[in-house]
């Protein structure tokens, strides 16, 4: 086992992926000798040299469609977008070519491709520079959408997103890169995607929460430890596809079920999910299924960045809400609960 940052981790799984598989190949803006703004591409280009690891021209739609003709020819194009925000003048790309060609044909072609995007808050980024766009590439059909809050998943994720034979968009919480832990040794890609992980086992209520979101659930439960409730903790690991399997266990156990999410609670992620618990979960549920999310706004500037994201005492008061029905206050409900 070995301790790591999970930017440390990032590097790491691209550098064994360079090293195990001649056709992976990693670009984007400022990838190059700079190692990228988070310093995730660090040392690569020194290594592998300028034709696998490269920078392009600050033009997002130009580094997809270059990505997309490379997968057609049978390499295996990781790249990165440097901010969240920063990757929509490629989304035309990406909805209209990178998540349709299998289907347009018909299976003869497949894209793989990982298309990097670190995301999120938690930085103090100006505008551009912190958004929460994971339902956009949810909503697309045919993108597997991953996103880790581990640093030993972080590594292993990657791998297996490179190793996928389809367009993976891996998301990478920015405000994570400089969290610690351990990645382990083996092969651990038999695990695949679609695998939900029970991080803290519990029997009074679920929290549902996926990258970024996950520390705060696990701060959650660890506060509630100390009045006595037992909150179980669901890391989802990647929403695309997404594991009912683990989820619906765990409520059916508990009756309760909160859902935690940073981005902007209107049509995201975390209606799907409360909607799918609803549904499987119905005579289980001892509760309205809730969700804590950022509020319906744009990310706000970075002073006030702190009121916008879930924390541990929004989780906490959805968690007390489920135990004692109390009504919230409507005039404080910007996402879903304040």
């Amino acid at each position: 086992m070995a301790t790591l940052s999970m930017a440390q981790a990032l590097n790491s799984a691209l550098r064994d992926a360079l090293r195990e598989d001649e056709r992976v190949l990693v670009f984007g803006e400022d990838v190059g000798p700079l190692g990228g703004v988070f310093r995730i591409t660090d040392g690569l280009t020194r290594e592998f040299g300028e034709e696998r690891c490269f920078d392009t021209p600050l033009a997002e739609a130009g580094i997809v469609g270059l990505a997309v003709g490379l997968a057609m020819g049978g390499f295996r194009p990781v790249i990165e977008m440097q901010f969240d925000a920063f990757a929509y003048p490629a989304f035309e790309q990406i909805a209209s070519h990178v998540a349709k060609l299998r289907n347009r044909t018909r299976g003869r072609l497949s894209l793989p491709m990982v298309i990097r995007i670190p995301y999120a808050g938690g930085i103090g980024g100006v505008e551009h520079h912190c958004d929460s766009s994971e339902a956009y590439y949810a909503h697309t059909p045919g993108l597997k959408v991953v996103t880790p809050a581990t640093v030993d998943d972080a590594y292993w994720l990657l791998r297996d997103a490179i190793a996928d034979p389809d367009p993976v968009i891996f998301m990478e919480p920015k405000r994570l890169y400089w969290s610690k832990g351990e990645t382990s040794s083996g092969d651990r890609r038999a695990a695949g995607f679609g695998r939900a992980a029970v991080l803290r086992e519990g029997r009074d209520a679920t929290l549902v929460a996926y990258g970024p979101s996950v520390p705060v659930a696990l701060q959650a439960a660890d506060a509630a430890a100390q009045d006595g409730l037992a909150l179980e903790v669901v890391d989802l690991r990647t929403i695309v596809p997404f594991d009912d399997a683990t989820v619906v266990s765990s409520v059916r156990k508990t009756g309760r079920c909160v859902v935690i999410q940073e981005a902007q609670g209107f049509a995201g992620v975390g209606a799907e999910i409360a909607a799918r618990v609803q549904e499987r979960c119905f005579h289980s549920l001892a509760a309205p299924v809730l969700r804590v999310t950022g509020f319906d706004i744009p990310y706000p500037p970075p002073i006030l960045e702190h009121s916008h994201l879930p924390d541990a005492d929004r989780v906490l008061d959805a968690v007390d809400r489920l135990q004692f029905g109390d009504e919230p206050d409507l005039a404080h409900l910007a996402g879903e609960v304040s």
